[in-house]
């Protein structure tokens, strides 16, 4: 197995690049399906350290505090993070209470601390590694795509407005820990852990970062099965690419074992899917929240607190629940299955599209939280004995049951199986362009 480190293999299509460094404001798309290779990283390796310290201070700050109180006729009540998750836990609904604990709390935690654990060595260690570095990697990938404290905050705001029109709200010091913390987050979850390998050395042991500094993709050829012998075969956790790699066979820089395709991908994306459509329909028609008061019991569903909203005149408050909690999971369901049968059947048709349309929904994915995240802290909010109580309803479980599952299918499909139809006009090579950010320079089109 022989390291080849001027190419990059697209994790999208499997079309094999060639490596050149990116300047500033740069970023590398894939020729052939148009998905992100890379970035320039600018001062990212730099920035990273402080800013996982300064998260972790914030983080403690944002979980300690209450984060907002509300005021009834005298009567107050005010809740944290952990107090919601308590409440909703005693209200019977343990395993959804378990699902926002481990989005809000537990993951990005676990996510800061072992990037902590990693970043420290190599920042005052010379590019010494941490022990345990190569399934430390693996595990904050995997990790990513579920911490929510992002969607929490919206989720807080929502609740606030849908308070006000019954108490007076005051916010807690954890409301702007939060909004703090959103930032930060959203700076360290951008740092992709596999330039971690640039910082302890290249592909081939030496101080020479060759692998991780990705570039335009300036060539392409076709994508070669890994399976085969003396074809080039890509690493999913690190990015290093290797030639006469066997399927299977231990990535020599990290130690995953090189595989072309995710296993049984169908199999698993039609499980989770079908589950996922099963369960959309009562997530929709149950109760998502009953509200106790002294005027009587109320229970109302997803698209009722879309048209309370709207009654209240909180006319993009309304849109941005309707198209959170409603829309987004139809279209994750919708798509995903296009995707699915396009594969199974080995389809041409507009692969590139396809490709583009499968990131959009792993974006997405996660927004469909929100209105998790509101009924759980109503629940933990409106416990006022004697005046107003709200808890959770059935519906909210199996909304919550259909995040996760269109999630986990959109893990599970292997964008590649899109590719695996015969060679048509959709294979044709095209002119690569390097796209700055919106402060960056014009767009520069390479051969």
């Amino acid at each position: 197995m022989k390291a080849v480190p001027h190419a990059i293999i697209c994790e999208s299509c499997d079309a094999v690049c060639q490596r050149v460094p990116l300047r500033e404001h740069e970023i590398a798309r894939c020729p052939r399906c148009g998905v992100e290779l890379d970035r320039h990283a600018g001062l990212q390796l730099v920035r990273i350290l402080p800013l996982t310290v300064a998260s972790l201070i914030v983080f403690a700050i944002a979980n300690l505090f209450a984060i907002v109180e509300i005021e009834v006729r005298g009567l107050r009540s005010a809740t944290t993070l952990v107090g919601a998750v308590i409440a909703l836990a005693g209200d019977g609904r343990s395993l959804l209470a378990l699902l926002v604990l481990a989005t809000t709390l537990l993951l990005p935690l676990l996510h800061l601390l072992i990037l902590l654990w990693l970043l420290v060595p190599l920042r005052w260690g010379r590019g010494s590694r941490a022990a345990g570095f190569a399934p430390l990697v693996r595990a904050m990938q995997a990790l990513r795509p579920w911490g929510m404290i992002d969607i929490f905050l919206l989720g807080v705001l929502v609740a606030i407005i849908k308070l006000s029109s019954m108490a007076t709200v005051l916010p807690g010091p954890a409301l702007w820990a939060f909004m703090a913390l959103t930032v930060l987050l959203t700076m360290v979850t951008a740092f992709d852990p596999r330039r971690l390998w640039e910082m302890v050395g290249g592909i081939d042991g030496g101080s020479e970062a060759a692998v991780g500094n990705v570039a335009k993709a300036a060539s392409m050829v076709d994508p070669i099965a890994s399976s085969d012998p003396g074809s080039l075969s890509g690493c999913r956790h690190c990015a290093a690419v290797w030639e006469g790699a066997l399927e299977g066979q231990p990535c020599a820089r990290c130690g995953t074992p090189i595989q072309a395709r995710k296993t049984n991908s169908l199999n698993r994306t039609w499980a989770y899917l079908i589950t996922a459509c099963v369960l959309y329909v009562p997530a929709n028609l149950l109760p998502v929240m009953v509200t106790r008061t002294l005027f009587g019991t109320q229970s109302d569903t997803i698209v009722g607190g879309v048209i309370y909203f709207w009654i209240g005149g909180a006319y993009g408050l309304a849109a941005i629940v309707f198209v959170a909690s409603f829309l987004v999971p139809l279209f994750k369901l919708v798509a995903l299955f296009m995707l699915v049968l396009l594969a199974q059947r080995r389809s041409n048709w507009r692969r590139s599209e396809r490709a583009r349309l499968y990131h959009v929904i792993e974006l997405l994915g996660r927004w469909s939280m929100l209105d998790v995240f509101v009924v759980v802290l109503l629940v933990g909010l409106v416990q006022i004995q004697g005046f107003a109580e709200i808890s959770a309803g059935i519906g909210i479980v199996a909304f919550g049951a259909v995040v996760v599952l269109t999630m986990l299918a959109s893990l599970s499909f292997d964008p590649k199986l899109s590719w695996d139809g015969r060679a048509g006009a959709d294979d044709d090579d095209h002119e690569h362009e390097i796209i700055p950010d919106a402060s960056g320079p014009p767009n520069e089109t390479l051969a």
